[in-house]
């Protein structure tokens, strides 16, 4: 049963069964008359026949009539008797037993059919080699000869000289008395089922068909449109994988955009068939199968062999349990912009009436995405300014709203620029509409790389942008930016063909939520800043005239706070530290002040905050520590008390990836230079990069300075953390001191602090001590050294100098009274 006949036409099993029925109840009939015991008989007129002979010639006859109709049977027949053997075959059986299994004289005719069966075995190994269940024919066999069912059918496949070919086995009963033997036929049925499969395949195809006309009619996105494409392949189309690749639009490789594999499949398998498709099928070159597709218009099939397809091994097919591959070609106006490739576990799945449907279907994705195109097109014609690619008054207006509401939650103020062009009208009329087009484009560019963000800038007008400054923390940012730009943008030159130009603008501003609660009334206040501006012949306006004035004479101190570094004007002031125990003085803490030339002696909290906004913090904080170092050299060489200096650093300063380096200069000046400088930091700085603070701290400690963490208990330290940083002081916060006598409270938790830096091994020093009380308290919990009014006031160099750094001011002053200073 290992092979059929040559191709023949199929009959119907149910007239070759009818046939060979009448053959049987003609010879049972016979049996019956004569039960094979008369001999002769005579007729009416005395005539005697020898019936025997007679007989024998009817036999004969009637044996040929039933091997004519056998042998005119297209099913491979044999009749068996009661024990399985075979008593005949008709020539369709001998035709194909004669080669494969039952070969040999007579062709096997008296074989035992049953035996044969049993021994082959079947099972596992059966359907593995393509073979039918032989035991199974064999238990069908033996019922129907023992009369307990009236017929057995199989269906079975088998390898017939290396293409596979299905039969159908039907057994029905030799005669209908017992003891009884069987007919045994093998009809091919191979057509049939090439025929269903068929019919199986194209309604797979139909399936995904009507999967992906019903998902263009929905779809709004390419990348939704090729994941539910291959999702459906699989899904619906049974397809072992499914992929959409894309033509890039400058070199025409094609790039896999989206892939999907049917349920089990592995990601390494589906990353492979992606991976190889990218470098064998990208390039369109050669004879790749994308290449032909393209340059042919038509699906490329490759089944049997795929080695080296895709850039992958037939192992890596068979493994990946595919068989065949398509490649359907995606045209959209006559260009090609991709390819659908789909991969059947199948070798024969694709033919022509596949490929017809699948074709179209590659003509419906094509649509598909072309209509998604357009849409795209016009959606961004809607939203985006064609000329400069920037968005227009529409999507910058829903941007700013989006921004405000954050804005209204984060409770800060959002700033929006309206930034008009001088002199364009007189540029376009001169140049032409095209290099003032291109002018356009330029000044576009510039605005978004100066302020690295696209989505912050708009063309509202012909020759009018919008800003917008999503997060103000302070009034000087909106004008520090604006005046920043300004100036940037005014020496910027601009080039078409051989003319340079430089450009002008005016601008109007207004502020959320001072000026305006929404985005509408904020552009249109913005707007009537800009005329006003532009009538007014000012560079700027804000909307409201507080915020001009407030601008105005931010801008002015700026401007003066520059002018006085340039000018010295900044002088240190030192306030004493004085150990509680002993009255020494042992440190002094240098402050920076501004001696303004026309109004004396500005407070720090009127221009600090200003020089940290403006980033002259860093500056004027170089300036404070080579200035406080020598000043500490100048005592050494005056015969003063040379106590160390500590300077204050802020957070600009010390995240300034070249602030370890200026202290190093800075103490490099003098051998004794660090050990007469003391670095303070407050905490929340310390605890704000914890891995950076570390490290700068340590380096610092290795130049012999020592570090001292400032206003300690504001800063919420994790203490794990606060053990790890390398310092040597804490100062405790004057808002601590103050409160630690208004309750048991305040005094728990400065003697919580000073019991947690002495265990750490560190000093403490106490900040704003102002009463007597305060120093009582404090020596008795054993704080080490304070600073405060009680003592005295930040003075002048040359006021320390004299009354705490000459020889005769440096003796103890344990009650501080009349020695206090108070200037």
């Amino acid at each position: 049963m290992t092979a059929p006949a040559p191709p023949v036409v199929p009959a119907n099993s149910s007239e070759i069964s009818g046939l060979i029925e009448t053959l049987h109840a003609a010879g049972q009939r016979l049996e019956e008359l004569t039960a094979g015991e008369v001999d002769s008989v005579t007729n009416r007129q005395g005539r005697t026949f020898l019936l025997r002979r007679s007989q024998d010639q009817l036999r004969q006859s009637e044996a040929a009539k039933q091997a004519a109709i056998l042998n005119s049977l297209p099913a491979h027949v044999a009749l068996l008797d009661t024990y399985g053997r075979i008593l005949s075959v008709n020539d369709a059986w001998r035709r194909f037993a004669s080669p494969h299994v039952l070969h040999g004289h007579g062709y096997e005719v008296g074989l035992n059919y049953l035996d044969l069966c049993d021994g082959v075995g079947g099972g596992e190994a059966g359907e593995h080699d393509g073979q039918p269940d032989a035991r199974h024919a064999a238990r069908g066999i033996r019922a129907v000869v023992n009369a307990e069912i009236a017929q057995f059918s199989l269906e079975y496949a088998c390898l017939v000289a290396g293409a596979r070919r299905w039969f159908l086995m039907t057994v029905t009963p030799l005669t209908s008395a017992l003891p009884n033997g069987a007919v045994v036929m093998h009809l091919d049925v191979t057509e049939r089922h090439v025929a269903n499969d068929r019919i199986a395949y194209l309604n797979r195809v139909y399936a995904v068909l009507s999967g992906i006309n019903t998902l263009i009619v929905r779809v709004r996105q390419r990348d939704e449109l090729f994941k539910e494409a291959c999702r459906i392949a699989v899904a619906d189309g049974g397809f072992r994988m499914a992929m959409v690749a894309l033509a890039d639009p400058v070199t025409g490789c094609m790039q896999p955009a989206m892939a999907a594999g049917a349920e089990g499949t592995d990601a390494a398998s589906l990353a492979q068939v992606r991976h190889g498709f990218a470098a064998t099928e990208g390039a369109l070159v050669g004879d790749t199968m994308s290449a032909r597709a393209i340059a042919q218009r038509k699906a490329v099939v490759c089944h049997g062999s795929l080695e080296g397809v895709g850039g992958m091994t037939a192992a890596a097919y068979a493994e990946a349990r595919i068989g065949a591959v398509v490649v359907l070609p995606l045209f959209v106006a006559e260009g090609a912009v991709g390819v659908l490739v789909l991969y059947a576990c199948e070798a024969e799945f694709f033919h022509a009436e596949e490929l017809k449907l699948l074709s179209e279907l590659a003509g419906d994705i094509a649509f598909a995405i072309d209509h998604i195109d357009k849409q795209e097109r016009l959606d961004y014609l809607a939203y985006y300014d064609v000329l400069t690619g920037l968005a227009n008054r529409s999507l910058f207006l829903e941007r700013m709203a989006q921004v405000l509401r954050g804005a209204t939650a984060g409770r800060h103020r959002v700033a929006l620029y309206l930034i008009d062009l001088e002199r364009f009208k007189n540029i376009n009329d001169s140049l032409g509409r095209p290099a003032g087009d291109k002018l356009l484009r330029q000044v576009a560019q510039w605005i978004t790389v100066f302020l690295r963000d696209a989505n912050l800038v708009a063309r509202v007008g012909p020759d009018l942008f919008a800003v917008m400054l999503p997060q103000v923390r302070q009034e000087g940012d909106v004008a520090r930016l604006l005046e920043k730009t300004m100036k940037a943008f005014v020496e910027h030159s601009f080039h078409l063909g051989p003319n340079e130009l430089r450009l002008a603008a005016k601008v109007g501003i207004a502020v959320f939520p001072d000026d305006a609660s929404d985005a509408d009334a904020l552009f249109k206040n913005a707007e009537a800043a800009l005329k006003k501006a532009k009538n007014g012949g000012d560079r700027y306006l804000f909307y409201t005239q507080r915020m001009n004035d407030s601008v105005a004479g931010r801008l002015t101190l700026e401007s003066q706070l520059r002018r006085a570094l340039e000018r010295q004007e900044y002088v240190l002031h030192y306030q004493p530290k004085i150990h509680l125990a002993t009255g020494q003085l042992t440190g002094v803490e240098a402050l920076i002040r501004w001696q303004n030339p026309r109004t004396g002696l500005v407070p720090p909290g009127d221009f600090i905050p200003v020089l940290e906004e403006t980033g002259l913090i860093c500056e004027v904080g170089r300036w404070a520590l080579q200035q406080a170092i020598a000043d500490h050299l100048r005592w050494r060489t005056m015969g003063l008390t040379a106590v160390r200096i500590a300077v204050n650093v802020s957070a600009l300063q010390l995240r300034d990836r070249g602030f370890i380096a200026q202290v190093q200069a800075a103490v490099g000046v003098d051998a004794l230079a660090s050990s007469g400088l003391e670095i303070e930091i407050t905490e929340s700085l310390a605890m704000d990069n914890v891995a950076a603070s570390i490290g700068s701290l340590l380096a610092l400690r290795a130049m012999g300075i020592t570090v001292a963490i400032d206003d300690f208990g504001t800063g919420f330290s994790s203490l794990s953390y606060l053990a790890k940083l390398p310092v040597d002081t804490l100062k405790i916060d004057r808002a601590f001191v103050i409160d630690m006598t208004s309750g048991a409270q305040g005094l728990a938790l400065v003697s919580t602090i000073i019991e947690l830096a002495h265990s750490l091994k560190l000093k403490v020093v106490a900040e704003g001590v102002e009463t007597a009380q305060q120093q009582s308290l404090l020596r008795a919990m054993g704080c080490d050294e304070m600073q405060g009014y009680l003592f005295s006031r930040p003075v002048p160099r040359e006021l320390l100098e004299s009354q705490f750094l000459a020889p005769a001011a440096t003796q103890p002053m344990a009650a501080f009274t009349a020695s206090t200073v108070r200037p």
